[in-house]
């Protein structure tokens, strides 16, 4: 089955809230995704990587700020196309179908940020387009949070969560070393 790397939104802004202290989950998923696109990469295999770009001025990943830009261990390299959204989802409004369809793409790898917000957002949509989705639980990470209710939700409990509503029903949720050794 002929399989994508999808590297979401690992930019700038979210290097810059983990410096300004933003308590995250996964520390290790910077070095995972290392990992995964120096296998894709060596395999031959498609690379794709997805880059958020804010329409409001005032985003952190508006296209003129500083944390638009990719970080430097997820650069894309040679000719690895970067799909631009301004959504979400790395499908809404993108040719990321399209590439995937014209390239008889089965198979999807997921991996970057945020685990519960544009990862997931990509990983459900490939789902509901009928591509086969692989979701790399350590090569995501979440952010803590304060929900409407005033209830606080560590990083670490976001992230299982999200792995939780992933399995089984949108795709295979797979460790980094897994998906290496498939």
């Amino acid at each position: 089955m002929k399989t994508a790397l999808i590297v979401i939104d690992v930019q700038m802004a979210l290097a810059h809230d983990d410096a300004a202290g933003a308590v995250r989950s996964c520390p290790e998923a910077a070095e995972n995704i290392g990992r995964l696109l120096g296998h894709f990469r060596a395999n031959g295999d498609k690379v794709i990587h997805v880059h958020h770009h804010g329409l409001d001025p005032d985003d952190p990943f508006h296209p003129d700020a500083p944390g638009a830009r990719v970080q430097p261990f997820a650069a894309p390299q040679g000719d690895e196309p970067v799909i631009v959204k301004n959504v979400s989802s790395a499908f809404a409004g993108t040719s990321l179908e399209t590439d995937l369809r014209a390239e008889n793409i089965e198979r999807v790898v997921i991996c970057g940020a945020t685990a519960n917000h544009c990862a997931e957002s990509a990983a459900r949509a490939a789902s509901s387009l009928g591509f086969d989705m692989v979701y790399a639980s350590d090569a995501v990470w979440a952010y803590e949070a304060t929900g409407p209710d005033g209830l606080s939700h560590s990083a670490e409990q976001i992230h299982s969560v999200t792995l939780a509503n992933l399995q089984g029903e949108f795709g295979e949720v797979r460790s980094t070393e897994t998906i290496l050794n498939a």
